[in-house]
């Protein structure tokens, strides 16, 4: 079995990492104006600096910033686009757990000006975070997908003003997007993940009937976020390697979709311009390995069958017997292993301790050396 030299790892992780009790207690400090931003910054440069060695220290070949500066994966991205803005509404997304449901409210977006990159978007989170890693770690930087953009509002979150044609916000959102991945790579990055729930939520026919209820082509919306994803990775530079992750949320150890891939799986996989797929395989709510018959050669599955969702840590051997499993439909060399989501896709975090974090990372590289000798 050869190496994986470049991303993705055969041991690898989604991005968002538990945020420890005094980097909470440092942003509770600023939020009441105790602190500065500078101390704030100092205190996020500290946390990020021991997560990056417990990377390291674990035997991953990637480490992120754990998205310590961040409240949430995607909105401190999106809201930084310029002509997107806070919208006076909420989004109100309904998760659910083992106890039953809670519900998320979150501002909602407006899009009341013509999209544009005003910036480099983490520009100096990914500067610092390159600083630490070294040579034998690759720095990795996670952004939500254009998709994103769209998905949470749709047409109804465009000021037709300034979209009367949605086509044009398409061609604004991915031509920013494409300056976006033109400016990371130019500060060194090499591994670019877009996190895209969207693709993923799509299987499941309750949302799609949501979607459609709002007005929204929900049959094939998926076809558009494959076409305006590859639109803004065509002129991404040699040597960036672009991975996507797909989903079903994760918000304090709770989900908000289930269903198998197989509505995007064949044009998905077909499609999509990237290196490799991160998939979401912790339980049977995300369906069974069959879609991945239309992976082609060269792409990478990295599958996430370690929950982020719970404690306790997986058998060794049943990790063994599904990824075996999984090799039925694409060849054992093409996949990678990591856990199905983020740890802290919010500030908030989901159920486990730090150890416990540390423990199912561990259990993923020794798993990944046991089984490719990587």
């Amino acid at each position: 079995m050869t190496v994986n030299t470049v991303p993705p790892f055969r041991a690898d992780h989604v991005g968002s990492l538990l945020r420890p009790p005094a980097l909470l207690r440092a942003r509770e400090d600023r939020g009441a104006g105790r602190i500065s931003p500078e101390e704030l910054r100092a205190a996020e440069d500290e946390a990020i600096r021991s997560v990056v060695a417990m990377q390291a220290e674990v035997g991953l070949r990637s480490a992120t910033d754990g998205e310590f500066r961040r409240t949430s994966w995607h909105m401190d991205f999106i809201y930084q686009l310029g002509g997107i803005g806070r919208s006076d509404e909420s989004i109100k997304v309904r998760f659910q757990n083992a106890d039953g449901l809670i519900e998320f409210s979150t501002a909602a977006l407006h899009v009341d000006g013509p999209v544009r990159l005003a910036k480099t978007i983490f520009a100096d989170d990914f500067t610092y975070l390159r600083s630490l890693t070294g040579d034998a770690v690759t720095p990795k930087l996670t952004i939500p997908s254009p998709s994103m953009v769209h998905y949470r509002g749709g047409p109804a979150a465009l000021d037709p003003a300034v979209y009367p044609d949605e086509d044009l916000f398409w061609a604004d959102l991915s031509e920013a997007y494409a300056r976006q991945v033109s400016a990371v790579a130019r500060l060194g990055c090499r591994y670019l993940q877009l996190d895209d729930t969207s693709l993923a939520y799509l299987n499941d026919p309750t949302q799609r009937a949501e979607l459609t209820a709002r007005g929204d082509d929900a049959e094939h919306q998926h076809l558009r976020y494959i076409k305006q994803i590859n639109t803004a990775l065509a002129g991404r530079p040699d040597g960036l390697r672009v991975t996507t992750h797909l989903c079903r949320g994760n918000f304090k150890s709770s989900w908000a979709a289930e269903g198998g891939y197989d509505f995007v799986a064949e044009a998905l996989f077909a499609d999509l311009a990237v290196d490799g797929f991160f998939l979401e395989y912790d339980d049977p709510r995300s369906g069974s390995f069959a879609p991945l018959r239309f992976v082609p050669p060269g792409k990478q599955v990295v599958l996430g069958l370690i929950t982020t969702k719970r404690g306790a840590l997986e058998s060794k051997d049943e990790i063994k017997r599904r990824i075996d499993e999984a090799a039925k439909y694409v060849p054992l060399e093409q996949l990678c292993l990591s856990p199905q989501c983020g740890f802290s896709s919010t500030v908030d975090g989901n159920s486990l301790t730090y150890d416990e974090q540390v423990a199912k990372l561990a259990l993923i590289v020794e798993i990944a050396d046991e089984v490719w000798g990587d």
